[in-house]
């Protein structure tokens, strides 16, 4: 059985602003930074395994933070990305409602479905766990992937907020 420890990456400009990212590649900002070293305190007594992390800038530098301070290297696993939305990315909220009110009720963007995102996360969790029985590993990822995870592995949750972390057992 393989320990996961599941987080989502640090703050960018782009949360603070409301913006969808999806494959947008946004780097952490300033307090994204320093909620990366939040986690790697945070995890200074948990002697990890290994780091996985999407390939998008904000999942790698915050997954980067821990595995430096643990004498790890990331390993990146491209499944482990957000969504894809499309011509939504970059758009906030208020935005996409006034372009798109009626999407906004059903299909979220017009790129990649929540389906495939969860089919892909699940796989990649899945494949990570298999390669590890030997202690806690790290993944970071991204909101809509974590989601995917957790509801598959009947974890409750509310929002998921930069660098929390959630444990499952595979």
């Amino acid at each position: 059985m393989a320990e996961l420890l599941l987080a989502r990456h640090g703050e960018t400009d782009w949360n603070r602003e409301r913006r969808v990212q999806g494959h947008t590649d946004v780097p952490l900002n300033a307090r994204g930074l320093e909620q990366a070293r939040a986690l790697v305190e945070s995890l200074a007594a948990v002697r990890l395994a290994a780091v996985y992390s999407s390939d998008l800038a904000r999942a790698c530098e915050t997954a980067t933070a821990v595995a430096r301070a643990q004498s790890l290297e990331v390993r990146i696993e491209r499944r482990l990305r957000e969504k894809n939305f499309g011509s939504w990315e970059g758009l906030t909220d208020v935005e996409i409602a006034a372009r798109f009110p009626a999407a906004v009720r059903g299909r979220w963007g017009d790129g990649e479905t929540t389906e495939d995102v969860a089919d892909r996360a699940i796989e990649a969790v899945e494949a990570i766990a298999a390669r590890h029985d030997d202690g806690p590993i790290l993944v970071v990822s991204h909101g809509g992937p974590l989601r995917a995870i957790l509801a598959h592995h009947c974890v409750a949750h509310g929002p998921i907020g930069n660098c929390q972390v959630f444990r499952i057992e595979l």
